[in-house]
């Protein structure tokens, strides 16, 4: 029997009837579900919001006609590609997000600018409560909760799915008795979706012991056996960090991401099938379809290795793992992302020129680089000139191992 849910945090909004609440509304079964459960549990006037953050698969007037229809007071569709892209995506380029390596972050990414315009929009239209379709068994409760709260700690949140405890299943039930229409692909998967990526959950995909369905799953990405047979060749240019340019042409950086995504999902580039550890401490699997990011992140990461020193690289990396860490576990807003952001920007600054990417059947590979900066000298490098101090390398061997030495012949006494 389901324990009734009690409402213990103090940002929980409480009573038995709400006034206006602004409910995160993608028009999926979550949301969709939870729209109607808040009007008949609360008797709220509700709002929905909808954000277009690269929602390829949406179609964002039918979106809004949908939450009207359902009873919705107001439905707010908002366009906020331009600034996901250039505010948040552009760091996770610097950084080279990636959390356990193969996860480049694009759903607590898109949470962090959802929840901000979120705040903005209740601002705008005088409600006190934002409402979201986030389970209990989740990360984005965590990351909606958390960010709404600290920039406006006056902001009630109502979490109608984890309150009301329903499975996925008994939803579509409800939505079956109430009368709201199901998306075609509802009845298996869930997915989330943003110009960074995609992700797929729930049926066999929860079982690890099963192999997903992934042909069945994906929805950008080609499968490798209906990728091309030729390669794809392009040039990446980029400018303290960031990419500038495709094949010689500078565009936006929201360009470049469409473009990277277009393209490397016709390769086949970053599906992957992939276990993390949540926030709140499950472990989980989930199918990801993640083109532009690997594309981008690939081509910045070698150029950075490209001009920075050994020492900078080796910090870095460390660096970027604890930025991938406070972006996935709800941690936008904590000082020390601040400081990661002003270090990493630091470094990027000498980030510059262009990455010669080669596409194959689910492959990135950097094939070229140049660089005003480059610390790769060939005259220096190369087998076939004399500028290198040879004869000073044996000297620094016997100085370099003489620790090592020591060590193994003390051991090998013991």
């Amino acid at each position: 029997m389901e324990t009734k849910y009690q409402k213990i945090a103090s940002y929980e909004a409480k009573g038995d009837k709400l006034d206006k609440v602004l409910l995160l509304y993608s028009g999926g079964l979550d949301t969709s579900v939870m729209l109607t459960w808040i009007q008949e549990n609360y008797g709220a006037e509700l709002y929905t919001l909808t954000f277009n953050i690269g929602q390829t698969d949406d179609n964002f007037d039918e979106i809004k006609e949908k939450a009207l229809k359902l009873g919705a007071k107001g439905a707010f569709v908002v366009d906020a590609q331009e600034e996901f892209a250039n505010k948040y995506i552009s760091k996770a380029i610097k950084a080279n997000g990636n959390y356990q390596h193969g996860y480049h972050l694009f759903c607590p990414l898109g949470r962090a600018i959802i929840a901000k315009k979120a705040v903005e929009i209740a601002h705008q239209e005088g409600i006190d409560v934002i409402a979201h379709g986030a389970t209990g068994k989740g990360n984005d409760q965590v990351r909606f909760d958390s960010y709404v709260t600290i920039l406006d700690p006056d902001l009630k949140i109502l979490a109608p799915v984890r309150e009301s405890a329903l499975t996925r299943e008994e939803q579509k039930e409800y939505a079956l008795k109430h009368n709201i229409p199901l998306q075609s692909h509802s009845k298996m998967y869930s997915y989330d979706q943003n110009l960074w990526g995609i992700s797929a959950e729930g049926a066999e995909i929860e079982e690890i012991e099963k192999e997903p369905n992934t042909g069945k799953i994906l929805l950008m990405n080609k499968m490798i056996d209906d990728t091309p047979e030729n390669t794809a060749k392009l040039k990446i240019g980029f400018e303290e960090g960031l990419p500038v340019s495709l094949n010689g042409e500078k565009l936006p950086l929201l360009d470049i991401v469409k473009a990277m995504a277009t393209l490397g999902a016709e390769y086949g580039v970053g599906t992957t099938n992939f276990v993390e550890d949540r926030i709140v401490g499950l472990k989980v699997r989930g199918v990801y379809e993640q083109p532009a990011a690997a594309i981008l992140i690939k081509a910045h990461h070698e150029l950075e290795k490209l001009v920075s020193t050994y020492e900078e690289n080796e910090f870095k990396t460390m660096v970027d793992t604890k930025w991938a860490e406070l972006v996935y576990r709800a941690q936008w807003y904590d000082p020390l992302m601040k400081n990661l952001n002003a270090l990493i920007d630091k470094q990027n600054e000498k980030v510059d020129g262009e990455v010669t990417i080669e596409l194959y059947k689910g492959n990135v590979t950097v094939t070229a680089m140049k660089s005003p900066h480059c610390l790769l000298d060939a005259n220096l490098a190369s087998f076939d000139t004399h500028q290198f101090n040879q004869q000073a390398s044996a000297s620094f061997i016997e100085h370099y191992s003489f620790q090592q030495k020591m060590a193994y012949k003390i051991g090998k006494n013991q």
